[in-house]
């Protein structure tokens, strides 16, 4: 299976992903059309992008009380338009936030790994994106913890239980 692996220490800023992903998504550069977002830290002297997991929970099909997020033939989680009221529950329980309403369409919209070669992967120069073979992995808890100097329970990170 492939997956999207970020490298937040890798990324610059540059926006590329959400350029290129907004371009896939509605075929204009418009960013707030992009499904993936690049999130400035540390009073913007680092950066992560950051997108659906495509995790294996999937609180967003869960979510949807009309089937409307299904799974795609490369393992993403997608919203069938024909079958979204736009009811925006999916968007509230995606605990990663990755989840969004497209006002222009009033339907969910989320990444979809662009059926297989993702946007993103291709445009960032620093390759803080790569679509690789792996599983899905929850990198932001760890990179959260690593800037936090705290585990994922709120205790002092030490490197051992």
């Amino acid at each position: 299976m492939k997956v999207l692996k970020i490298i937040p220490e890798q990324c610059t800023g540059c926006m590329r992903c959400e350029l290129a992903c907004s371009y896939m998504q509605s075929g204009t550069f418009q960013p707030a059309k992009s499904v993936i977002r690049v999130a400035p830290l540390e009073a913007h002297t680092s950066y992560a992008p950051f997108t659906c997991l495509q995790c294996a929970e999937g609180w967003c099909m869960t979510a949807c009380p009309v089937d409307a997020i299904t799974i795609s033939p490369v393992d993403a989680k997608i919203v069938l338009d024909d079958q979204c009221v736009g009811c925006k529950l999916c968007t509230i329980a995606c605990p990663y936030g990755t989840m969004f309403y497209d006002r222009d369409t009033r339907k969910a919209t989320k990444c979809d790994l662009c059926g297989g070669d993702p946007a993103c992967a291709d445009a960032c120069p620093t390759q803080a994106i790569l679509w690789v073979e792996g599983e899905p992995v929850d990198w932001l808890g760890d990179f959260a913890a690593s800037r936090t100097g705290m585990d994922l329970e709120g205790r002092a990170a030490t490197g051992g239980r």
